[in-house]
């Protein structure tokens, strides 16, 4: 007997750690879940920083300044993400210089591998190379060579990232979903019936599993 089909649909950015955090939620919940589903997920472009300048800014100074917090705030928030992090085997490597970038370089990468079943692969292994690795997300190299570590074609994600058209689409995905009124990250939508807004505790995902196979609500 097959699985029912579950899709959810992932809206993101790469550089906000309540988004990792949030997947690797849903990723426990699914896994402890009694309900198996053959699901497919897609992520969606989100800019949480969409007029960076190509250098980035520094990410203590960047946080600080727009969310008005103090320097040990913000260590406070670094320290709490950590074990957060650890606690679902993910390693947050804040450094005092580390830097935050626009990602839109990334989300093109990302919305061209949507139909090559590698994409959630390269949103975690973006993920590691910027939290884990402190990599520059805005250098089409270290998007390049994310790509080839997760089994992708490196001279055809090239020509993606060059493609105007890919650009555009990607640019037009994001503009619908800011236009749906989608104003903050991370947000899972379930066969586009429920939604789950942030990075929620894992026991939140798996009630949310249970009401979608108790009232039947897959596709």
């Amino acid at each position: 007997m097959s699985r029912p089909y579950l899709r959810i649909d992932i809206v993101s950015d790469i550089v906000c750690p309540w988004c990792a955090i949030g997947y690797l939620r849903l990723q426990q919940a699914i896994q402890t879940s009694p309900h198996q589903f053959d699901i497919n997920i897609v992520w969606h472009p989100f800019e949480l920083n969409p007029h960076m300048v190509e250098a980035g800014e520094n990410l203590q100074e960047h946080i600080t300044g727009k969310y008005r917090i103090s320097t040990e705030q913000s260590e406070g928030n670094r320290q709490h993400l950590k074990s957060l992090g650890q606690d679902l085997g993910f390693d947050f490597n804040f450094t005092d210089d580390m830097r935050i970038y626009n990602t839109r370089r990334a989300h093109i990468l990302m919305h061209w591998a949507e139909p090559t079943g590698k994409q959630t692969d390269l949103q975690l292994r973006l993920f590691n190379g910027y939290f884990t690795e402190g990599k520059c997300l805005s250098h089409d190299s270290i998007l390049l060579d994310a790509a080839e570590a997760v089994g992708l074609d490196r001279e055809a994600a090239a020509a993606a990232l060059d493609d105007p058209a890919m650009a555009r689409q990607t640019m037009a995905r994001e503009e619908q979903l800011v236009l749906q009124g989608i104003q903050g990250v991370p947000l899972f939508m379930f066969n586009h019936d429920y939604a789950i807004s942030g990075a929620q505790e894992t026991e939140v995902f798996l009630q949310q599993l249970e009401q979608i196979a108790t009232a039947g609500s897959y596709l």
